[in-house]
C-alpha cells in the first residue's frame, strides 16, 4: 500500500490515529528502509510515529521488516552477547565496553552495535577506538572471548538513514526504539537492553514477549545498555519471550561509591576501563552483579549448544 494511505491511519493524532497491524507496519517499513519513498513522506512517518507513539504488534512489524534487510552476524557454537549502544555519555564515563569487556572474559562472543546519534555525547565506538578494538570492515563470526563492534550502517543501511533524521528535526523516531530490540544475530544470542522511561520498560517488555525474546532489560545508564556504577537497577529477564523480575531498584546509592574518572572523554574512559580489567580497580558491584545475571540467564542456553 502507498505510504501516503498508512500516514493517513497514523497521522490523526494522539487521540484520533489508528494502530497498524503487524503486517501493515512491515510494509511501511520496509518502504522507509528501501528508500522508495521522499524525504517529505519519511520525515511525516516519524513525526506521526513520535506523536502516536508505538504498538508492540507495529514495533514486530517494523522489527520483521528490519531483519528482511539486514546483514545479520553469523553465531558459532556458543550464544553471542548483543549490546546496543546508541545514546552514549554526556555527565558519566560510558561504560557499556567494560561490560563487554567482562562478558568476553568469561569466553563469551560480544557483539556492540550502534552509532553516534549526537554530536555532543562520548559514544561507545570511540572508548573502543581507545581500547583498540576497532569498528569491523565486514560481518563475520565472533569467536568466543572476543568483542566485535559493528557500525549499525554496515548492518543495515537503510536503518542507518533513519536514525540519521534526527540530526535534521532533532526528534526520536521508531528507529531509536527498534535498534535496543532488535537482534543483529543469525542464531542463537542475547540481547542486553536498557530503557531511559518507564514506559518504555512496559513498551519493550510487550515486543520482547510478542517476539518470544531471549533478553535482559534494564533501566539503564543514560540510555545504555550497562548497569549505573553507582546503584544496582532493575533487571528484567526474558526467555523465549517469558519475563521474569530478577532485581528491584536500588534506592540511593551504594554504600561505598566506585572510584571513576573525572572527565567523561573516550581517553580517560579507557584508561579507567583498563585499569578495572587489569585488577588495579574493583568492578563496579552493580555492573559485577549485571554481568553474574547475564552469566545465568545464558547458563542454559550454552550448555544446549555443546
Amino acid at each position: 500500500m502507498a505510504i501516503g494511505k498508512y500516514i493517513k491511519e497514523i497521522g490523526r493524532g494522539k487521540d484520533g490515529a489508528r494502530a497498524l497491524t503487524r503486517e501493515q507496519a512491515t510494509d511501511l517499513f520496509g518502504q522507509v528502509l528501501d528508500g522508495t519513498v521522499t524525504d517529505l513522506e519519511i520525515g511525516a512517518f516519524c513525526l506521526a510515529m513520535r506523536i502516536k507513539g508505538e504498538t508492540a504488534q507495529e514495533m514486530a512489524g517494523f522489527l520483521d521488516a528490519t531483519y528482511a534487510r539486514m546483514q545479520r552476524v553469523p553465531v558459532g557454537d556458543t550464544p553471542v552477547i548483543s549490546i546496543p549502544s546508541y545514546n552514549g555519555a554526556r555527565r558519566l564515563p560510558v561504560l557499556t565496553p567494560l561490560l563487554a569487556l567482562l562478558l568476553a572474559r568469561e569466553d563469551l562472543p560480544v557483539l556492540i552495535h550502534g552509532t553516534a546519534t549526537e554530536s555532543s555525547r562520548v559514544f561507545t565506538s570511540k572508548v573502543l577506538e581507545a581500547l583498540d578494538i576497532p569498528a569491523c570492515a565486514a560481518i563475520e563470526t565472533i569467536a568466543n572471548g572476543c568483542v566485535a563492534f559493528a557500525p549499525t550502517a554496515l548492518l543495515c543501511p537503510g536503518l542507518q538513514r533513519l536514525l540519521d533524521v534526527r540530526r535534521v528535526v532533532n526528534l526520536r523516531n521508531p528507529a531509536h526504539s527498534l535498534v535496543k530490540l532488535m537482534n543483529p544475530c543469525a542464531g542463537k544470542s542475547l540481547v542486553v537492553s536498557s530503557y531511559t522511561h518507564p514506559e518504555y520498560a512496559i513498551s519493550m517488555a510487550e515486543t520482547f514477549t510478542l517476539m518470544q525474546s531471549d533478553a535482559l532489560l534494564i533501566r539503564g545508564t543514560e540510555g545504555e545498555a550497562v548497569a549505573d556504577p553507582r546503584r544496582t537497577p532493575k533487571m528484567q529477564a526474558f526467555i523465549g519471550g517469558q519475563a521474569t523480575d530478577l532485581l528491584a531498584y536500588q534506592a540511593g546509592a551504594l554504600p561505598t561509591l566506585p572510584e571513576l574518572p573525572t572527565e567523561i572523554d573516550a581517553g580517560s574512559t579507557a584508561a579507567y576501563i583498563r585499569r578495572v580489567m587489569n585488577g588495579e580497580l574493583p568492578v563496579p558491584a552493580p555492573i559485577a552483579q549485571q554481568v553474574a545475571h547475564i552469566l545465568q540467564i545464558i547458563a542454559p542456553m550454552r550448555a544446549a549448544s555443546l
